[in-house]
């Protein structure tokens, strides 16, 4: 008898989580419906809809299937972004659908304050779209960011074992390192189609521009790091890890992104000085900067091999375009005087001729002083939780909270230059803290 109530009990649905739920599914059915009206502005040849029909049956058999293996798919196509939807984006939608319908959705492992913030601000690029001047514009982007935020809750409440966090560790890897060479290669010694991974003198890999390939591979290499210097995930032997260090380093240099040069000197900083004040931090961080001289010398060998020393002097001073980046970037400000409540999700183009170069300033321009200043809280918030990991010693089930903290910082100078808010790897980041935080909260797990 006593049985049979605890399971009635247990059956019983918590009105607040019911709330939760339904939320969930109504973003689910606006990011569906997102995706259809941007593909009925655009309609698609007949050949691309059947391929990308089978694609989406082949993913949904997959994540019935076998869950955890059409997560590593989506977290390695993270190293394709030429289109959107990306094709992570596409296997995602599934696998998040099927975790709803599963129950396999456990937002309760996701900080309260990190659920709040996400949705606050989504609600206002919402409320914001109402003035929006290009609807389909707005429509499109706005769908984009409500995956994105999905995504990011959906992964930290994904990541509850070591070896989820080793699954997504090595498929973000390998996407990474695999996406460096093969455009480093396309730079080095051209090959039938190289052109599709580079853009002139620039490495992009699969990603539209060389100022999102760079700082793609940036948090791979700080959290590789990382794990090069206290081994806890990978069994990798030394060797192994250098030479994947090495390559995604030379591809984050051959992107001749400068936002991606200062990312990944402001998270090696960073990494540095956490190891240095570790217990035994200074062999730890010994021992990284002598990784980082290694890779250093591959990177000033293949400089001179490719003789592109030239380009990336030029590349490191100021150019003429840049003016004009700041002079959009104030007339995002003016815009925010004139518009307290934003312009809507995507327009900052239709008032620019150049795009934000800031997320900060994106947000400001589009959401409003209330939209940038939820936009700092949960990126601030994150770095608490990450510092706060360090502090502790708590790891994401294995994934260095050292890397995490590294990765972070180096995402949020970068994000003062280049408009970050639709970087998958951003999230990717962002969830991992979070679900480290989770670790260190004790938060509950079915």
């Amino acid at each position: 008898m006593e049985a049979a109530q605890l399971v009635r009990a247990h059956r019983r649905v918590d009105p607040a989580w019911a709330l939760i739920w339904g939320a969930g599914g109504v973003a689910l059915a606006g990011l569906f419906l997102a995706l259809g009206l941007v593909l009925g502005t655009a309609p698609l040849p007949l050949p691309v809809v059947l391929g990308f029909g089978a694609g989406l049956l082949g993913t949904l058999a997959l994540a019935l299937a076998r869950y955890d293996a059409a997560v590593a798919l989506g977290v390695l196509l993270l190293a394709a972004v030429r289109l959107e939807p990306a094709p992570s984006d596409l296997v995602f939608g599934v696998v998040i659908a099927v975790a709803f319908v599963t129950g396999r959705l456990y937002l309760e492992r996701v900080p309260l304050s990190v659920t709040v913030l996400v949705s606050g601000f989504l609600a206002l690029n919402l409320l914001a779209a109402t003035d929006a001047v290009d609807g389909a514009r707005a429509v499109e982007f706005f769908g984009i960011t409500l995956y994105l935020g999905v995504f990011g809750l959906w992964l930290a409440a994904y990541v509850t074992s070591a070896r989820r966090a080793r699954l997504v560790l090595l498929a973000y890897l390998t996407g990474a390192a695999l996406s460096a060479a093969v455009a480093c290669l396309a730079l080095i010694a051209p090959f039938p189609g190289a052109e599709a991974f580079v853009d002139g003198p620039r490495a992009q890999g699969l990603f539209k521009d060389p100022n999102v390939f760079g700082p793609f591979l940036v948090p791979a290499i700080l959290i590789l790091m990382d794990e090069t210097v206290a081994p806890r995930l990978l069994q990798f032997r030394l060797v192994t890890k250098l030479a994947l260090l090495s390559v995604m380093t030379i591809g984050v240099v051959f992107s001749f992104s400068r936002a991606a040069w200062l990312n990944l000197a402001v998270g090696t900083l960073v990494l540095l000085a956490v190891l240095a004040l570790r217990r035994g931090g200074g062999r730890r961080a010994m021992t990284l900067l002598i990784v980082t001289l290694i890779a250093g010398a591959a990177l000033f060998g293949a400089v001179a091999a490719t003789s592109s020393m030239e380009f990336l002097t030029e590349r490191a001073a100021l150019q003429d375009y840049d003016a004009q980046r700041f002079g959009a970037q104030a007339s995002g400000l003016e815009v925010a005087a004139e518009h307290p409540l934003g312009i809507g999700p995507g327009q900052f183009e239709a008032i620019s001729d150049l795009s934000a170069h800031s997320t900060y300033v994106r947000a400001l321009a589009e959401e409003g002083v209330l939209g940038v200043l939820l936009l700092l809280g949960l990126m601030l918030l994150t770095l608490g939780f990450a510092a706060r990991n360090v502090a502790l010693g708590v790891d994401t089930y294995g994934i260095g909270s050292a890397g995490l903290l590294a990765a972070w910082c180096g995402l949020l100078a970068n994000s003062s230059f280049v408009d970050t808010l639709h970087w998958r790897h951003l999230w990717l980041v962002a969830a991992l803290i979070w679900a480290g935080t989770a670790v260190r909260a004790g938060y509950p797990g079915r």
